[in-house]
């Protein structure tokens, strides 16, 4: 069986923390866990796998800011860990209220740990249950994946298959397209349902394991074959059973159920050329080795193209969404999803190449799917043989965009709500000073150019950086500065004369400011 949260809690380990769970329920107790780890880092989450008892001392909380606790509690609910333990007295007096309310609304359980227990004790009491339900797991997948090989060999249905996976899980279980059209399905003899078919709504609650419409947790486990998405399996699980299980079996079964859709509806040519086409995008393959399979894949080879780089907590939702709006506009396309990240590269018409790339970027942030996903759309490859700079470009976007909130300031440092979309091009000044300048000269460019205005802002904690950085990329609009930094527009004017003293004058009809945009754009990249 599953280790759920209500037993840790009671265990002794953590017992003696006196611990008091946000908000109190049943439902919070019967939280399974896979893990329990402890980390005083705030950017923890994409070190996670989800399922995890995060153990923390309270100690950077202390002294974080309301957004980045905000920050740090979405981020960790999006990851999908089981609960957040939070240890309160010395630095921490007690959990801020407006962070357990973010918590509530992300569907984040907290506990909170009123008296002080060593970490390291807990993990080491905790995880050593885990490691041996996690054995056991491991042996129940492996008898359930052996028995299905054997039902494969003689031909068995894709419901005959799957119903050896639902008789030892005790779930009910669907293979589905990647468009969601059913393929097969089964249920256990015991199962209270609709014949084996999991509620829809359980199922769209994915791999974080939300409650279902009858109270089942869901599961939703990707089926590769040769590179190609070619299924979905659907794990419909009652609450209070066994879910680590169902996570572990259905795991284990992938490479069964991939077997048995190869054999039952194998992949089209079309398919293959295209995941053959994105590896060697991936792998950044030789210009000739990209000619020769992008015919195969939909794309003419001297074809304008574009790469667009997707994260995600369920990349496989958004990988639906992008790839149905695409065929219905019959746009050529071709993709590939490793882990957290969805690659998509797209074909443009060559008569109006940039009409068209602006038109994608609108259509990605209005597209249905995960919302909290950060989307990084690259410059035009002029052809297809380019589309590995495309990516990467891409990649150096989502790179660059982490650099510029990590070092602004805390009143312009928002927290993401809703789909970030990054264009690359917006980028490209970035790019080009990481890539073709080495970080000395880069240093050393930025302070022959601000010195004088770095100098100036360390030792009278002024934002004059900010401030000639937010009006250079404006264009030189004052209003629209003052606007953005919340300024009076006299105050504004102020900065600015002081600003123009120090770097030597109005810079705005010389060749200085280009060279001060530069200057202040790699400042960005420190």
């Amino acid at each position: 069986m599953s280790v759920f949260l209500g037993e840790i809690l009671a265990h002794p380990a953590l017992a003696s923390a006196d611990p008091v769970v946000h908000p109190p329920g049943a439902h919070t107790y019967a939280q399974p866990v896979r893990w329990v780890h402890s980390s005083e880092v705030l950017d923890i989450a994409p070190l996670l796998r989800g399922g995890e008892l995060l153990l923390c001392g309270g100690i950077t909380l202390a002294s974080a800011t309301p957004e980045k606790r905000e920050e740090y509690v979405r981020a960790l609910a999006q990851r999908g860990i089981a609960a957040l333990a939070i240890e309160t007295g010395g630095a921490l007096p007690e959990i801020p209220a407006a962070m357990l309310e973010k918590a509530r609304e992300y569907g984040l359980p907290v506990v909170e740990l009123r008296k002080v227990v060593p970490f390291v004790g807990v993990m080491q009491a905790i995880n050593s249950i885990l490691v041996s339900e996690s054995v056991g797991h491991l042996q129940q997948a492996d008898a359930a994946t052996r028995a299905m090989a054997a039902e494969l060999a003689h031909g068995a249905s894709l419901d005959k298959i799957l119903g050896v996976l639902a008789g030892i899980t005790g779930s009910a279980v669907r293979l589905t397209s990647p468009w969601g059209v059913a393929m097969g399905s089964a249920a256990p003899e015991s199962w209270e349902g609709d014949g084996g078919r999991p509620d829809d709504e359980a199922v769209a609650g994915g791999q974080g394991g939300d409650p279902g419409a009858a109270g089942r947790v869901a599961i939703s486990v990707d089926i590769p074959v040769r590179g190609v998405l070619m299924g979905r399996l659907e794990v419909q699980v009652k609450q209070g059973a066994d879910t680590a299980l169902a996570h572990v079996a259905g795991e284990r079964a992938v490479d069964i159920l991939g077997l048995a859709l190869l054999q039952h509806t194998p992949p089209g040519l079309h398919a293959l050329a295209g995941a053959e086409l994105m590896r060697a995008v991936l792998t950044s393959a030789p210009a000739w080795r990209l000619e020769q399979l992008a015919p195969g894949a939909g794309f003419p080879a001297e074809s304008p193209a574009v790469v667009a780089a997707i994260h995600a907590a369920s990349p496989q939702e958004l990988r639906g969404a992008v790839e149905t709006f695409l065929n219905s506009s019959r746009i050529p396309s071709a993709a590939y999803q490793d882990d957290a990240e969805l690659v998509v590269m797209i074909g443009l018409p060559a008569d109006d190449t940039v009409g068209a790339r602006r038109k994608l970027l609108e259509s990605l942030q209005g597209l249905e799917g995960d919302q909290d996903a950060t989307v990084a759309l690259g410059p035009v490859a002029g052809r297809v043989a380019e589309a590995a700079w495309s990516l990467a470009e891409a990649r150096r976007a989502l790179e660059i965009r982490q650099v510029r909130r990590r070092n602004a300031s805390p009143r312009r440092r928002h927290p993401d709500h809703g789909r970030v979309v990054v264009d690359a091009e917006d980028t490209a000044v970035e790019s080009l000073a990481l890539t073709a300048i080495d970080a000395s000269a880069r240093e050393a460019f930025v302070t022959r150019q601000l010195r004088a205005v770095l100098e100036h802002d360390a030792q009278r904690q002024s934002q004059l950086l900010e401030t000639l950085q937010v009006w250079l990329d404006s264009g030189c609009n004052t209003a629209q500065s003052a606007r953005e930094l919340h300024l009076e527009r006299q105050s504004m004017h102020h900065r600015l004369q002081r600003i123009f003293e120090l770097c030597g004058g109005d810079p705005r009809g010389t060749g200085r400011l280009a060279s001060l945009h530069l200057a202040v754009r790699m400042a960005g990249l420190a």
